[in-house]
């Protein structure tokens, strides 16, 4: 049976969408190593909802809405195999079937959820490498931090002995980004490495510019400030540091081959105020293969 918790515990819960493709169930077992982590709830959500495919005025009787509940129901039901297989350790799992579309159900979630956690495409996707629907959505519109899973190392033991990435460009949001990085690290006992890509040219290209060694410095010092503090606050997580003119997209999918997890702001120091997400961030999630995670401004 369905559970239909309360969202007002004082220990929010990560919420993780399945829709029965093996990257929404990667997205689960992923989701619940993090509970673990965390000390949390897990709350696993599929929707009923009439699919998008069925076209605009679809008609559904008593007994398509019947079917469509039953498979969410059995979709969860295997979502939380999968997850105990994964993660078997104890902690509280709870699952709910929604009537409404997953999109408007999940960012209304984000509210008052530790962090979403989605696959980086679902059933409905077409095209390997193509980010869908939901996680672009959430991603761009969550008022909590977003994990996309894209399924390839994601749960493995060997990935979880690879450090914690984090992109840093001395803004509000990367600040952040750099404060979870750290936090997650920790939990996870495992390095950071930190990179700040701190060019738009190649690193590849030589170019001939007054001054880029000023610039270096300058970009040096921002990095520094930006790791500032942390690792007196965390002194059991040894930090890589990076900094490498180079295009930040390139530079950070480089290093995330490495890596268990990325985590980068939402937007940049290049964006501007009511951005959602940023070119970086965006191109990001359609490029690295390691779960990605997007952090706002706290």
């Amino acid at each position: 049976m369905t559970d239909n918790p309360q969202h007002t515990e004082p220990n929010p819960p990560i919420v993780a969408a399945v829709d029965g493709s093996d990257v929404s169930y990667q997205a689960a077992g992923w989701a619940a190593t993090e509970a673990v982590l965390h000390g949390c709830r897990l709350h696993l959500v599929n929707s009923a909802a009439c699919p998008p495919g069925w076209g605009p005025g679809a008609m559904l009787t008593g007994t398509d809405l019947s079917w469509l509940h039953t498979d969410a129901e059995r979709v969860l039901t295997e979502a939380r195999r999968v997850v105990r297989e994964i993660a078997p350790e104890s902690q509280e799992i709870t699952t709910e079937v929604v009537d409404a579309p997953i999109i408007p159900d999940l960012l209304e979630r984000s509210r008052s959820a530790r962090m979403l956690v989605v696959g980086s495409r679902g059933l409905g996707a077409f095209g390997r490498g193509l980010l869908g629907s939901v996680s672009s959505a959430v991603a761009r519109h969550a008022h909590c931090p977003v994990a996309v899973v894209h399924g390839r190392s994601a749960n493995d033991p060997a990935s979880a002995t690879k450090p914690v990435l984090v992109g840093i460009d001395g803004s509000e949001v990367s600040a952040a980004a750099v404060g979870v990085a750290f936090e997650e690290a920790a939990r996870r006992k495992v390095g950071l490495t930190a990179v700040h890509a701190w060019s738009d040219v190649s690193a590849g290209l030589d170019v001939a510019m007054m001054g880029w060694d000023d610039i270096r410095e300058s970009e040096d010092a921002v990095f520094a400030e930006s790791l500032a503090g942390w690792s007196e606050r965390y002194p059991e997580v040894p930090v890589h540091r990076i900094l490498v003119r180079d295009r930040p997209v390139r530079a950070l999918v480089d290093e995330a081959e490495t890596a268990q997890l990325l985590v980068v702001g939402s937007h940049g120091r290049g964006g501007f105020t009511g951005m959602l997400l940023g070119s970086t961030s965006n191109a990001l999630l359609h490029s690295v293969h390691c779960p990605t995670l997007v952090v706002r401004k706290a």
